[in-house]
C-alpha cells in the first residue's frame, strides 16, 4: 500500500527569497523577513512569557524532521530554542517559488506542479479602490445593491469597524489587499450565510468576464452582537480561479487513484481534481481528520491538508506570541501523524509561502519554503538541497506513487 501525506504549515516561510526585493509596499519590501527565524528569535527574546509559559521556542518534533537546518540553509539562521545536536529523523530542503505572486493560489497550484507564470490582476491601494462599473455590474448580478468598505483592509479591523453598520443596513462590506482577492465579510445571521455565499458566485461569475484577471473572490462570515464581540466563524468559503495547467491531483485522480483534500484544498484548487473534500478549521481538528484518514489504510492515494490558522489567525494579524504557540501545539501533535506514516507511506511537510509576523504590514512575505520529508525512502539527517521550483514536491508525490512526472519540477527522492 503506497500513499502520499502531504502537510501545508500555511505562511511558515523559513527566509526571504532571493527575489524580496521584488514584493512589499509602502516604503519597504520584503528582503530580511524569515517567519520562523524572526519567531524564534522573539520567543528567544521573552516576547512569549507569561504565567502560563516563558522561554524559547519548543519544537522537537519538526526539529527532529530538519526543520531549523532548512531554516539555516535558506537564511544561515538556525532558529533560537531548536536542537542543534538532535538526531534527526527526515530528511529536508527548502524550495523557492517561481510563480509570480506570494498568494496561497500560486503557492499551492507551484506545490501541485502547476506554477502561476502569469501575473494576476490587484485592486489598487486607494479609496473606493473597487472600480464603479465592477460594482454596477455585481449588483445587476446579485440584485444586492450597495456596499461599505471598499478598500484595503485587515478582515479583522474592518468587521470592527463596520460590522455594526453592516448590521443596521445590511449592506456587504467589500475589501481587498495585496493578494489578487476581493473579499465580502458579512454577518452570517443577520444577512445569512448562503446569501453571503450566492453572493461571492455573483461576483465570481462577474470577474470571470471582466479584463480583470482576479485569484480568488472569498467569503468572511462573522458572527457577533457588537464590536467588541465579532469573530469571523469557520465557514469561510475561497472561490478560485481554476489552476494554469494540470496539477499532480488531476493526474493522480484521472488515473485511478485517489486526492483527499483536508480543510480549504478544494476551494484552493477550484475543485478539480480532489476525489473527496472534508471541510474543517482549526489546527486540532484538521490534523484529527488527517489521522482519521489515514487510518483507512486506502492505496494509491494522495492526503493533503492545509493548516489555515498560521496565516489567517496569526500572521495576518502579526501576533508573534500566538503564532509561535500555535507552531508549539502543531508540534505536539506530530507525533500522532508521524506513528501512523506506513513502511511504503511518504509524508512531506511544507509551506505555500511566508507571514513573517514581526514585519510590517499584514501581508503575505516573498520567502522559501520548507520542505521536510519523512518515510522509509527517506535517508534520516541528508539535505536534499535547494530546490529551484515548489513544484519538485509535486514531482516528488508522483513518482512515489508510480505516476509519470508532469515536468514542471524534479522529483526530489
Amino acid at each position: 500500500m503506497s500513499r502520499a501525506i502531504l502537510i501545508i504549515m500555511d505562511s511558515v516561510g523559513i527566509g526571504a527569497a532571493d527575489d524580496a526585493e521584488k514584493f512589499g509596499g509602502d516604503g519597504f519590501n520584503d528582503v530580511g523577513s524569515n517567519t520562523l527565524g524572526h519567531i524564534a528569535k522573539a520567543f528567544a527574546e521573552g516576547v512569549a512569557d507569561s504565567d502560563e509559559r516563558s522561554g524559547p521556542l519548543r519544537m522537537p518534533n519538526l526539529a527532529s524532521l530538519g526543520l531549523g537546518w532548512a531554516c539555516l540553509e535558506s537564511s544561515g539562521y538556525f532558529p533560537e530554542g531548536l536542537d542543534l545536536d538532535l538526531q534527526l529523523t527526515g530528511g529536508y530542503a527548502y524550495a523557492r517559488a517561481v510563480s509570480s505572486g506570494k498568494d496561497t493560489p500560486s503557492g499551492h497550484w507551484e506545490i501541485a506542479c502547476a506554477p502561476v507564470l502569469f501575473d494576476w490582476s490587484y485592486f489598487p491601494k486607494v479609496p473606493d479602490c473597487f472600480p464603479s462599473d465592477l460594482l454596477k455590474e455585481v449588483e445587476e448580478a446579485s440584485g444586492i445593491v450597495g456596499s461599505i468598505g471598499n478598500c484595503h483592509a485587515s478582515g479583522t479591523n474592518i468587521i470592527a469597524r463596520l460590522g455594526e453598520r453592516h448590521m443596521r443596513t445590511g449592506i456587504p462590506i467589500y475589501y481587498t489587499s495585496a493578494d489578487s482577492v476581493f473579499q465580502i465579510a458579512c454577518h452570517e445571521e443577520s444577512f445569512g450565510l448562503d446569501r453571503l455565499l450566492q453572493l461571492c458566485v455573483s461576483v465570481r461569475e462577474v470577474l470571470d468576464v471582466s479584463d480583470l484577471n482576479i485569484g480568488r473572490v472569498i467569503a468572511r462570515p462573522f458572527i457577533g452582537e457588537d464590536s467588541a464581540s465579532f469573530q469571523r466563524t469557520g465557514n469561510r468559503h475561497d472561490y478560485a480561479v481554476e489552476p494554469p495547467s494540470e496539477t499532480i491531483f488531476q493526474r493522480m485522480a484521472s488515473s485511478g487513484g485517489t486526492v483527499i483534500g483536508i480543510g480549504k484544498i478544494g476551494d484552493i484548487y477550484a475543485h478539480i481534481g480532489i476525489s473527496e473534500e472534508i471541510r474543517e478549521t482549526g489546527y486540532n481538528a484538521l490534523m484529527s481528520r488527517t489521522l482519521e484518514v489515514l487510518d483507512r489504510r486506502e492505496d494509491q492515494t494522495i492526503i493533503v491538508t492545509n493548516f489555515v490558522d498560521f496565516d489567517t489567525v496569526w500572521g495576518h494579524r502579526r501576533d508573534v506570541a500566538g503564532y509561535g504557540e500555535a507552531l508549539e501545539a502543531f508540534d505536539e501533535e506530530l507525533p500522532r501523524l508521524l506513528n501512523r506514516v506506513g513502511d511504503d507511506d511518504l509524508l512531506i511537510i511544507t509551506a505555500d509561502h511566508g507571514n513573517d509576523p514581526t514585519w510590517p504590514g499584514t501581508d503575505h512575505t516573498r520567502e522559501h519554503v520548507p520542505v521536510l520529508l519523512y518515510g522509509k525512502g527517506v535517508e534520516s539527517g541528508r539535505f536534499y538541497g535547494r530546490r529551484e521550483t515548489f513544484a519538485d514536491i509535486g514531482e516528488t508525490v508522483l513518482s512515489h506513487l508510480g505516476r509519470p512526472a508532469i515536468g514542471t519540477g524534479s522529483s526530489i527522492l
